[in-house]
Order: structure tokens, then C-alpha cells, then sequence
């Protein structure tokens, strides 16, 4: 008697409610869980009224509450009509054997508190874990490495990685390598606290020296403090906000299995350094982030780019600071449209001294892109120009040019051809083309050598990106390599990308 009552009053608040809810196609699982919660403690409270008022009831009472507690409990079903959980919440579809067995020592109101006290938790469980993954770019990260935006509470886990075949030629010996294998780490404590981070093990395995014996390194780690959609604070190990491969890296982001070679030497990705910052949506579609760093090193440059002369949070040495900055434009009017710039400003000296002498090595890089993906087309370009004050003392000290400005800039283009091959298809095919452009010694200081054009560079680059799931990516592509100095040697590469 005690627990029909129960069960009668517990379906008469929750239906309403679910009921509302379901007209709202827009409602999020944290409505949602938030709702049950509170349900919970109406159920208690009447729980507590129920033991001192049931024993006084009729059993004609009991009756009619089994039949509207029935029609309730059918109406429920639907809460997850689209699984298993269906099947099993209506036990006249589909009859099991332990129950059945269990079932005739049992009331009616018995088995079907058990219904309901099954089908509440599956549907806690439907809210904590969805069953599908999203994978979007959010708040300036890639798809997996956004995951913990997307939790209620509690630890988050990712990742991404890629293997690829490279075939050389000019005798160049061919290679196989496990580039990289990574996990996303995040840790949402509150609503409006969280931490996230990144550990990538690159090449297979670990050792001194060079990078090809491999390397464990802590590719971001910080964390955010939510404080409103336009001003939010972002603090410790950070990914610098410029061109798109360095916020966003995972495999089956872009085409092609090696990253953009400019946004590899000019924009050293992956480049991090420790600091703090805020970052926000100012209006529609208009987002920002802003950070100040610790600078670069610049006993790290070469003739080759400033990429040595990051910090990436190992002792970084914080004589000097920079800063950098992002805007970015997604236009509402013109359906994946993306504009944007930024830029990075900052001494690189360190307090060091260079050839007898201290210098501020001021270092300035500035950067705009635009991106548009409609339908099945896509296409990227993206330009940068940078300078390095102090080059002539550098280069003195270093023994080697250390160029004063450089640029690089690309552009690429990509069609995905699936719906003419295959009209109900949901996968993924895109021939794409790419052709890219740099020059690390665009001017040097009076008196030292540009290496007669050696890193005055152009790759024409074209392939295939085939993907049978959104997060899973087989590439092929050509790269053909060209230098004012001398030829280079061109690569073939077939790889496998993938992230979750």
C-alpha cells in the first residue's frame, strides 16, 4: 500500500514535468539532471507524509492507484524510446525469463516500483554519459580537446594521434613513425571552474638527445575560470592564440598528414608558454582571447625561425614578457565564414648577454586567416609576417644569420566528393590542394649571408583525406619541395589520424 502510494505520487509530479520538457527541443541535459534532482527531494518529502498517512487508506484505493500508476508507467516509456532501455521498461513487449522468475513472489506494485526505480537510473545514466560524443570547436580548442566544456562535473578524458608512412626521394631513406599519441585530462570542479591539459608522447618512445629518440611533453595545461560569455579568466600553461593548427591540432582537423610547414616554422606549432589571460565572446560570432606570456628565448634562434626559441613552461626564464592576441569573426550573414588576426609582441633577450652586451631581441609576429567551409567546399588562407630586433648582434653572437624579418603565407583548397560517388553516404572523401610559401631570411642584418636563398621555400602539395567517421582520417598526399638555393627532396605519405 505504502509504496503504490509512492510510486502514484512520485509519477504524478515527474510526468508533467518531462512532458513540458519534451516540448522543448532546445532543453539541455543540464535542465535535465537538474530536474531529477529536484524531483528527488519532492519524492523524500512525500515519502516522509506517506508513512504517516497510508495505513488509513482503503485497499479500493490501491486499485484505482495501480491502474493510473499503470497508464503512467506506460506513458513513460517513451523517455527512452530510441534504446534498449524501452524494451525493457515495458516488460508486455518484451518478456524476460529472471524476471518472470522473479516476478511470482512479487505484488503488482512491487514490480513495478522496481520499473521505475530501473528506468530512473537508466535515465540519470542517459544524462551523465550521452550516447553520442559531439565533436565542435569550442572556447579555442579542437574537438576532443574541448570535452571537458561539455561535462557536468568531474573528470573528462580524450585525445588524439597519427602514424604516418613517408616516402623520400632523391635517395633519401623512407621512414614509418609513430608521430604522436595523446590524452586530453580535464577536471570540471564547479560550474564555473575547471582545468584541462594535454600530454602528447611523440615518436614511439622517449630518450635524450634528439627528437627522433622521442619525447613526453605537457602540451597545455591551465585553468579556466567561467565568469561570464564575455570575459572569462584563462591561467597557466597556454597555447599561443595564432593560426589554426596551433590551438587546433588534431589529425582529422586538417588535411594532409604532416602539418602546414608554415604554420611549423614561421608559427611554431606547437607553441605554449606560461602566463594568464582572459578570452570571451564580445557579440555575435565576434570572439577574443588575450594573454600575457613569458617571452621567447632568443639564445634559441636560428637561421631557420624563432621555433627553438620557445619556452614551452620548462623553466622558462620571465625576464621578459610578451603578449599576444586573437580576434576572430564567425559571420552569421555568410554561413562558415571565419576572418581573423593576431598577433604576438615581446623582448626576447632575457637578460642574456649577446656578442658583450644585453639586448631586448624584440620580437613581433602578426598573423590573419580566413577559413570558409560551405556544403562540401572549404578553403583556408593564412598569412604572416614577423621581425627580430637586435638581428646583427645576434648573429655575431650566434655565429649564423638570424634573419631580422620573415614571412610565410598558404592557401588551400578541398571538396568533399562523396555525395556524387555515393548519394546516401555519410562518409567522408576530399581531394585538397595546397600551396605554401616562407622565407626565414626575408632580410638580414648588413654584412651577414642569406645562404644564397636556401630558406626561400615553396611546397606545392596535394592528397586525398578519406574519413568513414567523423573522428577517423586515412590521408594521402604528395608533397613537392623548392628551394632558391637548391633542390629539395620531395615526400610521399600515407597515414592514419584519429581523436575521441
Amino acid at each position: 500500500m505504502r509504496q503504490c502510494v509512492v510510486i502514484l505520487l512520485m509519477l504524478i509530479g515527474i510526468t508533467p514535468s518531462f512532458a513540458a520538457l519534451s516540448k522543448k527541443k532546445s532543453v539541455t541535459m543540464e535542465a535535465m539532471w537538474r530536474l531529477i534532482q529536484d524531483q528527488q527531494k519532492e519524492i523524500e518529502a512525500l515519502k516522509e507524509k506517506v508513512n504517516g498517512s497510508t495505513d488509513n487508506h482503503p485497499s479500493g484505493t490501491l486499485e484505482v492507484r495501480s491502474k493510473s500508476a499503470t497508464t503512467a508507467m506506460t506513458s513513460s516509456d517513451h523517455l527512452s524510446s530510441d534504446g534498449p532501455a524501452s524494451k525493457e521498461a515495458n516488460p508486455s513487449k518484451v518478456p524476460d525469463k529472471s524476471t518472470k522468475a522473479q516476478g511470482a513472489g512479487k505484488s503488482d506494485a512491487e514490480r513495478k516500483t522496481d520499473i521505475l526505480a530501473s528506468e530512473v537510473e537508466k535515465l540519470k545514466t542517459k544524462l551523465l554519459i550521452p550516447d553520442k560524443r559531439e565533436y565542435k570547436v569550442e572556447y579555442g580548442l579542437g574537438p576532443a580537446a574541448s570535452e571537458v566544456y561539455r561535462v557536468n562535473r568531474g573528470l573528462s578524458i580524450g585525445g588524439y594521434g597519427e602514424w604516418y608512412y613517408t616516402n623520400y626521394s632523391q635517395g633519401v631513406k623512407s621512414t614509418f613513425d609513430d608521430a604522436r599519441a595523446v590524452i586530453y585530462v580535464g577536471y570540471k570542479f564547479n560550474d564555473w571552474i575547471l582545468m584541462n591539459s594535454e600530454f602528447e608522447f611523440e615518436h614511439g618512445s622517449t630518450g635524450e638527445g634528439s627528437e627522433q629518440k622521442g619525447e613526453v611533453s605537457n602540451e597545455f595545461a591551465y585553468l579556466d575560470f567561467l565568469l561570464n560569455p564575455k570575459s572569462n579568466v584563462r591561467t597557466g600553461l597556454l597555447l599561443v592564440p595564432m593560426g589554426f593548427i596551433n590551438e587546433i591540432h588534431e589529425g582529422p582537423t586538417f588535411h594532409g598528414n604532416r602539418r602546414p610547414t608554415v604554420e611549423q616554422v614561421i608559427i611554431p606549432t606547437t607553441w605554449r608558454e606560461m602566463g594568464a589571460g582572459i578570452w570571451g565572446q564580445l557579440a555575435e560570432g565576434l570572439q577574443y582571447r588575450m594573454y600575457g606570456l613569458n617571452g621567447l628565448d632568443a639564445a634559441g634562434f636560428t637561421s631557420a625561425g624563432i621555433s627553438e626559441g620557445r619556452q614551452n613552461g620548462t623553466y622558462s626564464l620571465a625576464q621578459d614578457f610578451a603578449f599576444t592576441g586573437r580576434l576572430d569573426y564567425y559571420m552569421p550573414f555568410v554561413p562558415g565564414l571565419q576572418v581573423g588576426a593576431s598577433s604576438w609582441v615581446g623582448n626576447s633577450g632575457q637578460d642574456n648577454e649577446y656578442a658583450g652586451s644585453r639586448v631586448n631581441a624584440l620580437t613581433q609576429l602578426y598573423e590573419g586567416h580566413i577559413q570558409w567551409r560551405y556544403k562540401g567546399f572549404e578553403m583556408r588562407a593564412l598569412g604572416a609576417v614577423g621581425s627580430i630586433g637586435n638581428a646583427a648582434q645576434l648573429s655575431l653572437a650566434k655565429k649564423e644569420t638570424i634573419g631580422s624579418q620573415n614571412y610565410g603565407w598558404y592557401t588551400e583548397f578541398a571538396y568533399d566528393v562523396m555525395p556524387f560517388l555515393f548519394t546516401d553516404s555519410t562518409q567522408y572523401l576530399a581531394p585538397f590542394f595546397r600551396y605554401e610559401a616562407y622565407n626565414t631570411l626575408a632580410k638580414v642584418p648588413t654584412g651577414f649571408t642569406n645562404y644564397d636563398g636556401l630558406y626561400d621555400q615553396w611546397i606545392f602539395q596535394g592528397g586525398l583525406t578519406y574519413k568513414p567517421i567523423t573522428n577517423v582520417a586515412v590521408k594521402l598526399d604528395y608533397q613537392n619541395f623548392n628551394s632558391a638555393a637548391r633542390p629539395l627532396p620531395d615526400q610521399f605519405n600515407l597515414g592514419v589520424a584519429f581523436m575521441y
